[in-house]
């Protein structure tokens, strides 16, 4: 067969869904391969919009999202979506058509090291040289993507390796490994450390979100009474309606969860990774004991110096601490957790307009079920999303908060929607995130899929004026123009939809929900917001 038909049998064999990408002349035997495959092929619109369809779609999956694109300018739209994934811990595995191996020891047209590119944003780069290691290759790829902490894999394929006739090969077996067990020696000493801890707190991150170890982590809190906060990238992994939930941290600015960490003398970090809040924000206190429970060892910092490392299965150590911590009587963070509700809920009611973000969040939260999927672009609302969202259930808020890349929005829900056609998906995006890929608003409604797209509108770069006004009490050059987005939806064939009232939010996002097709929600926002919450947070005073 040829070698682009056994390729293809490959990632059959890893059970791939969905290729994301753009056909090229570099890829032509891929591209006719695939049609006599069940793999189907989603035809976008930027490569960059099929690199975060990969990357949201290994993030809620677990399993590998698929992109390819041809080489030289191809390739290169692929790598700011990929170098999110591997930032952020998702499964991708990247392809990119190449030339053929007779012209790539020379200047030639199109022509770049591909795998030199990409190799500082991937766990593992390589080039297919020969059609009989097509099998070890994508197997190796599927297996290092997947492996903790999950990543990007690329795969740089020449044309003339692509047409090859290849001949007695076919896909390897697929072993996923299981990870250990942590040892009982260091069981007993995160015991025995916890036990004697006044005020222990459990800092959840993305690895128990990976794990699908939330089960495990609500027993440990809930048989122990101590009480929790989430990363970001965590959110929903403890319901925010869990008694002992503290919400999300994240946040450089000292907020109410930070007043927790302060009191702290134990932090149990479960799954967390430095990437998502690193540990000179919340670990200022020398006395204050971290215990790592993590699949991997903790990344070296001087901030992060281990009392107990419990390295292992996530889910397996949770449940044998459950067991054998004694339980707690009283909650010493319940002051700490009213206030946090009471700033969750202290706009409900506020009928302002433009609307502002607090609110904007406790309708949504209103009209969207607990397994409903957010996802969050990039900019000013993903801070307010990172603070206030209630997260009720896991992987149901995708926060790109490793890499923060601009423009996730849009592809993103295309991928949540295909991966989770039964739940209902919203993607909030800022005005200017959302014109960075709303190209991919006619892929969605091709592929005839539903979902909403809420657009807070202000025509600046908002969390730029954010940063610009906390530091120099100006702003520059943050300004710009939108289109008339209502009209811009219906051009695509969209439907859209324009927010003039605070009281109409409700209605419109119920009516956006229920239409069957791609809705765009223009809202207007008060970002005045920004600053008030910069200098409420300065003046915090901590409530226990």
């Amino acid at each position: 067969m040829r070698c682009a038909d056994l390729f293809i049998r490959c990632l059959e064999n890893e059970g791939v869904e969905y290729i994301f990408g753009i056909p090229g002349e570099e890829n032509l035997d891929v591209m006719d391969a695939l049609l006599g495959s069940k793999i189907r092929f989603i035809t976008v619109r930027h490569e960059q919009g099929a690199a975060f369809m990969a990357d949201v779609y290994g993030r809620l999956t677990g399993h590998p999202g698929v992109c390819l694109a041809t080489l030289g300018p191809g390739a290169t739209n692929l790598i700011t979506g990929v170098a999110d994934a591997n930032m952020d811990r998702a499964p991708v595995v990247a392809i990119a058509g190449q030339g053929s191996t007779h012209r790539l020891h020379k200047e030639s047209h199109q022509i770049l090291d591909l795998v030199n590119m990409f190799e500082p944003i991937s766990k593992y780069a390589t080039q297919l040289r020969e059609p009989e290691i097509v099998p070890e290759v994508v197997r190796k790829a599927f297996k290092v993507a997947k492996a903790e902490k999950p990543g990007l894999s690329f795969i740089d394929f020449p044309e003339n390796i692509a047409e090859a006739v290849v001949e007695g090969k076919r896909p390897l077996r697929v072993q996923d490994p299981l990870p250990p067990v942590a040892p009982e020696e260091k069981i007993a000493q995160a015991t025995e450390l916890i036990a004697n801890a006044r005020c222990p707190l459990v800092m959840a991150g993305n690895g128990v979100i990976r794990a699908r170890a939330s089960d495990a982590l609500k027993h440990f809190v809930s048989r122990t009474g101590i009480p929790v906060t989430m990363t970001f990238m965590a959110k929903g992994a403890v319901p925010r309606t869990n008694p002992l939930s503290l919400g999300a941290t994240g946040l450089a600015a000292h907020d109410y969860v930070g007043c927790g960490f302060d009191r702290a003398d134990v932090v149990i970090c479960v799954g967390y990774d430095i990437v998502e809040y690193h540990p000179h924000l919340w670990h200022r206190n020398d006395e204050q004991k971290i215990v790592h429970i993590d699949a991997l060892p903790a990344e070296v910092d001087e901030h992060y110096i281990l009392e107990v490392g419990v390295v292992g299965d996530i889910a397996a150590s949770l449940r044998a601490l459950a067991e054998r911590v004694p339980p707690r009587s009283e909650h010493w963070a319940e002051a700490l957790r009213r206030e946090i509700d009471q700033e969750t809920a202290r706009y409900a009611d506020d009928m302002a307009f433009p609307v502002k973000p607090q609110k904007i969040l406790w309708d949504l939260r209103q009209v969207l079920a607990p397994e409903d999927i957010l996802i969050s672009d990039v900019g000013a609302h993903k801070m307010w999303i990172a603070r206030l969202w209630q997260g009720l259930s896991p992987n149901t808020c995708i926060i790109s908060n490793g890499f923060a890349a601009m423009g996730i929005g849009v592809p993103g829900a295309i991928a949540a929607k295909l991966a989770n056609p039964d739940r209902q998906v919203v993607t909030i995006t800022g005005d200017a995130g959302f014109l960075m890929n709303s190209q991919e608003i006619e892929t969605a409604l091709r592929l005839g899929l539903a979902f909403v797209i809420l657009i807070w509108t202000d025509s600046k770069y908002g969390l730029i004026k954010w940063h610009q006004d906390r530091r120099f009490g100006r702003d520059s050059h943050i300004d710009f123009n939108n289109p008339d987005l209502v009209a811009y939806a219906a051009s695509f064939g969209a439907r859209g939809f324009r927010v003039d009232a605070a009281e109409d939010l409700i209605p419109v996002l119920r009516e956006a929900l229920a239409c069957g097709t791609v809705a765009v929600v223009d809202c207007p926002v008060d970002y005045a917001e920004n600053m008030k919450l910069t200098e409420k947070l300065g003046e915090l005073v901590c409530p226990i």
